[in-house]
């Protein structure tokens, strides 16, 4: 069976979620012995990312305007892989490259599968760019695909929305491969990024509106002077809103508490995770975040707002949901932060339910099922 990942982002650092989804899920059908192609847009990507994802081979189309994911037309290497494929996975919803493969995967009668991973809304930046997109081929691009891929329970409704029928919708969670995290250097970290030997919140993720930083450091400056020692770092590239952070914890006098470290990749990213107290995810809006699943596999308790899809999680005992708000996060750190001495017993909870859930060895396999029933029969055999 031969299998064309489709993501307009392949980068490990502004990708995102849905750029980690498509490199796990690539790498580890070729080594199940799936011929998989990854078709994406050079933004961000290096030799080394397409290097990790090998066997499964990428394509990238030269990006003319990251702000939108404009590439040169025509494109003819999109029809070709299209040809190729037996199925297509399309995933994301807003771009240029995905509506190009699905127009040319009707042409050539080839099955596809959507898995948005929580961009159907329209939410944030473009408001009326998004509904023109919808109106145009969005709405028509989701309806008509075999199979439709949801990653956390808040998507049903999304995809109903879009005329999808929740009972077609398959659920593969996002996953963590423990092999990616399993290096240890906390003290490694501090010193690497000029950080105090304190307890620290960590978020990591884009700077973005949609991601709530400026809720969580609004919620951190409120409960800063009863927890004197704590600090709170940002990791993750700006999206837009670095300035403003940076400029609203210097006018709360937070400057020397509040950190800003960039990016974090590799072996950072575990020491990141390992060496915090907390890991905050204040999104706004989110299908399933992936952050939370990589700080559980290094036994790190998480704070979650309840608009990531993912309320689950403190079925584990190691994870506290609270809503999507300054007070919210405020009420929820408080708490978790009362109880210091049970952050550790937390994160080792989280660990368990972690590894018994969450792990893209099984995520894979799920995978590999929807894909031999959408497939015609050459890609069965």
């Amino acid at each position: 069976m031969r299998v064309l990942n489709v993501n307009a982002t392949f980068d490990a650092v502004t990708g995102g979620g849905t750029a980690e989804r498509t490199f796990q899920l690539s790498r580890y059908l070729a080594n199940t012995g799936i011929e998989c192609a990854v078709l994406t847009l050079d933004v961000g990507l290096n030799e080394e990312r397409v290097a990790a994802v090998r066997p499964a081979r990428v394509t990238a189309l030269r990006c003319t305007w990251p702000r939108f994911y404009v590439f040169p037309l025509p494109e003819a290497r999109i029809g070709s892989l299209v040809g190729w494929a037996d199925v297509i996975h399309i995933t994301g919803h807003w771009t240029l490259l995905n509506a190009l493969v699905y127009r040319e995967a009707r042409r050539q009668g080839k099955p596809y599968a959507v898995c948005p991973a929580g961009a159907l809304p329209v939410f944030g930046r473009s408001p009326r760019l998004k509904a023109l997109y919808n109106g145009l081929v969005g709405r028509r691009l989701v309806r008509d695909a075999r199979a439709w891929i949801a990653i956390g329970h808040n998507e049903l409704d999304h995809f109903r929305e879009y005329g999808v029928d929740a009972g077609q919708v398959t659920l593969i969670p996002n996953g963590v491969d423990p092999a990616d995290f399993g290096s240890n250097d906390p003290d490694g970290f501090r010193r690497k990024f000029e950080l105090p030997a304190a307890p620290f919140v960590l978020f990591l993720g884009r700077l973005d509106f949609i991601k709530g930083p400026d809720l969580l450091l609004e919620a951190f400056s409120e409960l800063a002077d009863s927890h004197p020692g704590l600090q709170l770092v940002f990791a993750g590239p700006d999206g837009g809103m670095l300035e403003s952070l940076r400029s609203a914890s210097r006018a709360g006098g937070l400057s020397g508490r509040v950190h800003f470290i960039g990016p974090v990749r590799g072996t950072d990213k575990s020491h990141a995770y390992r060496a915090a107290s907390l890991l905050a995810v204040p999104s706004r809006q989110e299908a399933m975040s992936i952050v939370a699943i990589e700080a559980g596999i290094c036994g790190t308790p998480v704070l979650i707002t309840d608009r990531c899809g993912f309320d689950e999680i403190a079925d584990s005992g190691g994870a506290v949901v609270c809503p999507a708000t300054a007070e919210g996060l405020r009420s929820g750190l408080n708490g978790m932060l009362a109880a210091a001495t049970d952050l550790a017993a937390m994160g080792a909870r989280l660990h368990e339910f972690t590894r018994e859930r969450y792990l893209w060895s099984g995520m894979v396999e799920r995978y590999r099922q929807l894909f031999e029933r959408v497939a015609p029969a050459r890609g069965r055999a």
